[in-house]
């Protein structure tokens, strides 16, 4: 990535953080966190991570809720950045979290079943 699309990602999630720390406030979502955000080089494009933080329900209706304001996201951003065209966002859930609770699960049973053997 060049220097400028580094800006334009960091603007973004930034503004678009605070901005689903606002709108998407309602206990049904759970939380949602903006964890990263990849610009293509042409800044047409922003593949935008966020992790989601409650039960399945509450994951997918904010996954939902997210997909449905794409538009509206999209003019908000515009709004908040100097470029050309505003970019299309596309949302992706970051797992990484429950990826790292999956392994930290394995690791305690492996180190519990090793406890047993002394």
């Amino acid at each position: 990535m060049s220097i400028r699309t580094d800006r334009v990602a960091s603007v973004i999630k930034e503004e678009l953080g605070g901005y689903i720390e606002r709108e998407f406030s309602d206990p049904s979502y759970g939380m949602i966190t903006v964890t990263e955000v990849v610009v293509s080089g042409d800044l047409r494009h922003a593949k935008v991570y966020v992790s989601l933080y409650g039960n399945d329900e509450a994951r997918k209706t904010a996954f939902a809720a997210l997909d449905e304001e794409k538009k509206h996201i999209r003019s908000f951003i515009a709004s908040r950045l100097r470029t050309r065209y505003a970019p299309e966002i596309d949302f992706q859930v970051d797992d990484t979290l429950d990826r790292v609770d999956a392994i930290n699960t394995i690791l305690r049973k492996i180190h519990d079943a090793g406890q047993g053997h002394e």
